[in-house]
Parts: structure tokens; sequence; C-alpha cells
């Protein structure tokens, strides 16, 4: 209103990021001038907006767009009380400029500049730095106003304002709790948008939801459908068989199929309708977690106990290694709890220890814990990133640069999943450049890509595996494999590894992350019980081909016998199962030896190393499968 008053340059133009109210002040404007609300200087004039599009639509020959502009021009003169509202203001720059024609903005300099005409503009910053900016002359003529994204006590006023227009859309009822927790959800965890605008999608998107909810009708309703569809099937067939005594009691039982599926569909719509439907704070973290993939909803009992259970769940698939699950787990309560600090990721951890250990396969049971997906884990293989030229491949090329429109390995696939594992595998082997950018990812939480978006990474737990002050402890392992003191051993290899990761990384690199956890070497029975779970996933591969694995205890001690090697960890076991389990058997399936409804028994002869593995096919006694193929048929 300043502005408006003013004598010369009483032209204001609105600046702001999108979503953060710039129209919805010209609005608000206008409704002061209804109202009368406004000083003297206003009290008289009529807001009007220009549309440009209407305005270049249809302009066939050259000075078709500068005639219908000058006309609209020479109204505003002529009346004197229009103030013109220009949305997107930016797009008047070259709006109508074919070759040898001038621009809109070339048509109305001369008026802004005589005080002619009044105008208010809304536009982006981007917008104005790029199209209004370059232009002085034209620049000059407007006085640029920030339009600031509002607080959050300020968006929760905004929403309160709009609420009874949405009540009124959908036909439901809005809760004051419903509005705090659009606003608040909204600022803390969609982070590539402006309030009031993403808190205002929100209430809109839950209202929708819950009207289609109520206006669905329940499954036994859609039941009488198909059972009304089947009699009058039958009573056809009835009468094409001329017999009419069946057809007419049909006809009744159809009577009454109607009769009661209409008194049904009376009591759902009364009794529903009657009750007016409450978008709450729940439904409001339901969508959010649709749209997101973040689990803001307030945690179920089964998912309590989930969470309290997390050790025992990750045990199943990872042998050993308690103090790392137990440090992961802790993390992740926290975080679904909602007690870890808002500004920084769900945890950082740097998993050290021998190879073969278990380091990545725990990050991967993690994901699968957490999503019911193993590919749910964002994984970068940093030895790939040993260059320093391939650094911006994960953050972005620079702009100039071939993949700049791309974006980042990183940076994209967390802006695409914020609620993910993120694996730096073998990080020692990154170049240290990588670890400069991550300082900013491990206390604050969020990282700018190379196009200047804030990513958001509050909601990830980062993992980085490393090998570093290993090598040494391998060659002790080798020397003394029969030690006694395995405690003392792993205290021994903890404080090598601490001291190499200090000489490694900078120390307020490490100071960034919550935990450093190293890995003991596997021992002979954690190996046993690796036999196990890889036997099962075997024996699973089997049962596409109708057969089963049996191993007797003997056969899974003399796997882990050979299978075990305290340098490499749980890999030699694999491939002893590949060589001496699943080569025999593919063999022995080829020839013909093996067929399909068999149980394979594996046994073992010998002593040590030495040791020889025996198969032999028996015939399927699991007949638990059969009776419900048989049935299902």
């Amino acid at each position: 209103m300043q502005v408006l008053s003013r004598r010369t340059k009483n032209n204001p133009v609105l600046i702001g990021e999108p979503g953060v109210g710039k129209t919805a002040v010209v609005e608000g404007l206008a409704q002061d001038i209804v109202r009368g609300d406004v000083p003297e200087t206003l009290k008289d004039k009529q807001l009007y907006t220009l549309d440009l599009g209407a305005l270049v639509a249809g302009s066939r020959y050259r000075g078709d767009f500068e005639e219908r502009l000058k006309k609209v021009l020479k109204e505003i003169r002529t009346r004197g009380d229009i103030v013109l509202f220009i949305d997107e203001i930016h797009t008047l720059v070259g709006a109508g400029a074919a070759e040898g024609a001038i621009d809109a903005a070339s048509i109305l300099k001369p008026m802004l500049a005589r005080g002619e005409l009044q105008v208010v503009g809304a536009t982006t910053l981007d917008e104005y730095r790029k199209y209004i900016e370059k232009d002085a002359a034209l620049e000059r003529r407007f006085q640029p106003i920030q339009v600031m994204e509002p607080t959050l006590a300020h968006a929760i006023e905004i929403l309160k304002g709009l609420r009874d227009r949405y009540e009124a859309h959908h036909r439901v009822s809005i809760t004051d709790g419903a509005l705090v927790a659009a606003a608040t959800m909204a600022d803390r965890y969609v982070n590539d948008r402006h309030l009031p605008d993403k808190a205002i999608d929100l209430i809109d998107e839950a209202g929708a939801r819950l009207r289609i909810k109520r206006m669905t009708a329940p499954p036994d309703l859609r039941e009488f459908d198909e059972k009304i569809q089947s009699v009058i099937r039958e009573k056809e067939s009835a009468i094409d068989g001329q017999d009419f005594e069946k057809a007419a009691r049909l006809r009744d039982d159809e009577k009454n199929l109607r009769a009661e599926k209409s008194r049904r569909e009376s009591e759902w719509r009364n009794g529903d309708m009657d009750v007016v439907a409450e978008v709450n704070e729940e439904l409001i973290a339901e969508v959010l977690a649709a749209s997101t993939g973040i689990p803001v909803f307030k945690l179920t009992e089964e998912e309590s106990s989930r969470l309290l259970h997390m050790e025992d769940e990750l045990h199943k698939r990872v042998i050993g290694n308690n103090d790392a699950i137990k440090a992961l787990s802790q993390a992740i309560r926290r975080t679904r709890a909602g007690l870890k600090d808002p500004r920084r990721p769900g945890g950082s951890f740097i998993f050290a220890g021998p190879t073969g250990v278990g380091k990545t396969e725990l990050a991967k049971t993690l994901a699968e814990f957490l999503f019911g997906d193993e590919d749910a884990l964002i994984s970068l293989d940093m030895s790939e990133y040993s260059e320093k030229h391939t650094v911006s491949r994960l953050f972005g090329s620079p702009p100039g640069y071939v993949g700049y429109e791309e974006g980042g390995q990183l940076t994209e696939k967390v802006r695409r999943r914020p609620f993910s594992v993120v694996l730096f595998d073998e990080v020692e082997k990154a170049h240290p450049e990588i670890f400069n950018s991550l300082l900013q990812v491990l206390e604050d939480g969020r990282l700018t890509d190379s196009q200047g978006r804030m990513v958001d990474f509050k909601n990830t737990v980062i993992i980085m595996t490393t090998n570093l002050g290993t090598r040494d402890i391998s060659k002790a392992a080798m020397g003394f494999s029969a030690g006694p003191d395995t405690r003392s051993d792993y205290d021994r290899m903890k404080a090598k590894v601490t001291d190499e990761l200090k000489q490694h990384f900078r120390p307020e690199f490490l100071n960034r992350v919550d935990d450093t956890i190293v890995f003991p070497q596997l021992s002979q029975e954690e190996i046993v019980q690796i036999v196990d779970l890889e036997i099962a996933k075997l024996d699973k591969r089997l049962k596409d081909k109708d057969m089963g694995l049996e191993l007797t205890p003997a056969a899974k001690n003399l796997l882990a016998t050979k299978g075990y090697d305290p340098v490499l960890g749980a890999r030699p076991l694999r491939r002893t199962i590949q060589r001496e389990i699943e080569d025999t058997l593919s063999e022995k399936i080829l020839f013909g030896e093996l067929t399909s409804g068999q149980i394979v028994k594996v046994d073992a002869e010998g002593e040590g190393k030495d040791g020889i593995f025996t198969f032999e096919g028996a015939a399927q006694v699991r007949e638990i499968d059969i009776p419900m193929v048989v049935g299902n048929d």
C-alpha cells in the first residue's frame, strides 16, 4: 500500500520463493479495497489482472499483439482508476517480440515512467534476476518487495483462515491438531518446497483421502451385487430349461437380495453421512508418509515390539557382531521414537574390521528390516571414487560439464528416497576430497548439490565400512591360529584399527561420526552357524526344482572346517560350499542320479580337512506341501 501511494515509482513487484503467498498478498489487497480498509489514495481503485496468454493467442500477423496491448493501455489511461496486476511479470520480457517487433515490456516502459500506469507484479527470485534485472531500464521502474516464507506460527494462522474453504469442499471437519501437524511436519520433512504451500497441500490431500474413503462402499455391499448377478444367471438358465418353478423361486430370491441390499445401503449412507468425518494428526502423518516415504505416523504396537526385538531379527541373517547390531538398533529406535537430534542424520557409523566378517551384510540386513527390501539400500562402492575428478559424480557435475543436468549419484537417490540406509563401502579407497563434502552431511544432515538444491540426509542412517588396520592382525592370525586369548587379540586389533583410522582420516571427520565399531574375527562356532544360513539359501533354490537338501551335523562340521579361514572370514566358506556341495549336486542332477521329488542327504566321511562328502537321494518325505497343492486344483 505504501509503494502504491507513492507519486512516482509506485509499481511494486513482489519477489519470493514459489509457494510463499505472493499472489495471495494481491488477493488480500483486492479484498481490503472492497472493504475500504485502505488509504484515501487507493479507495476508488479497481484491481485488474492482465492475461498475457490471451493477448498473444491468435495474433497471426505482425502488429496484432501490439494493437491489442495498446487498446488495453488506452482503456486503463482513460479510466484512471485501474491498478494492473501481472502475475509472473517476467513473461513481459520478450512477450510478443517477433522479428522486428517490440516486446510487451518495451511498450509498457514509457507509461510506467510517466506514472500513467500502475502495475503490481509478482515473480520468483530466480526469474527476477534472470529477466528483469538484466533490463536496467525496466528494473528501475519497479520497486521490489521481498515476500519472505512465513514462520511456523504464521503458517498455522494462514491454515486456520483457509480451514472453512477446505472443510466445505471436502465435507469434512479439520481439527486444530491437524493444522498444527500439517505445518510442523511439512516444515520438518518436506525440504524442497515452502510454507504455507506445502502445508496446505497436506491438508488438501488428507481431506480428499478421507472423503474418498467414506464414499467407497463397504465390501459386503459389493458382495450383494455378485450374489444378485449369480441368481439372475441361474434364473435365466432355469427358464431356458423350462423349469419355471425353480425360476419363480430364484425370482423371489433376487427380490429379497435387492431389498436387503437397499436396506444395507441406506444404513451405510445414513450411518456414515450423519457423522462428520474428521481430519486429524494421524491422517496428516499418513499422507506425508505416503508422499515422502518417511514413517512419521505414530508407532503401532506391532511395530514397537518389532523395534524392541530388532537385535534378534538382525541376528537371523548376521552371525556375531553384537556391538554393531546393538548400536544400529539403538540409532533406529531413537529415530522412530522421535528423540534424535532433528538436525543430524539418524545415525552415522564406521564399521571397521577384517574382510568377510559381515560389515556390508549387516547394512543390507538393516535395509531389509526397515523397508522389507534389500534393494532399499543406497550402496556406493567407494573404490569407484578414488580419483579427484570422480568426486563430482556423487554430488553432480559443475555447470558447463557433461552430466550437469543429471544430478549426483548420491544426492539424487537420497532426494528420491529420503528415509534410507546409505552405505559407503570400502571408504578408505575414496579420494580425501569426498570426506570434506561429507562433513556437512554428518554434522547438519544436509548437502547442496551442483544445481543448488538442498538434499536432506536427516532421515538416513549412514554406514561406512573399512578394512584399515587389519592387515597385520591377519598375519598374526595366520601364525597363531590356535591362540587361547581371543579377547586380548580383539583389543589389540581394536587399538590398531583406531590408530590407523586417526592417521587416514582427519580428526574433524572422525569426530562427527556417532560410533566406530570394530568387528572381531569370526570363530569356528560362528562359521558353523553361517553354514546353516548358506545351506538354507541353497535348499530354497533346490525347492524350485521340487528337491530338498539335508546335511548331517558331521557334514556341517566338515564344511565349517574346510571353509574356516580366520584371515578371510566367511567368504571362503561360500566358495567351499560351491566347490564341495553345489558342483557335485549339479553333476548328479545332470547325470540323472538325482531327480525331482527327492531329498538329497549329505553326510561326511573321514576326519579333519581330509574328509569327503557323500550324497544320497531319498524319496520326498515332506508331504506338507502336497495336500495344499491338490486342494488348490
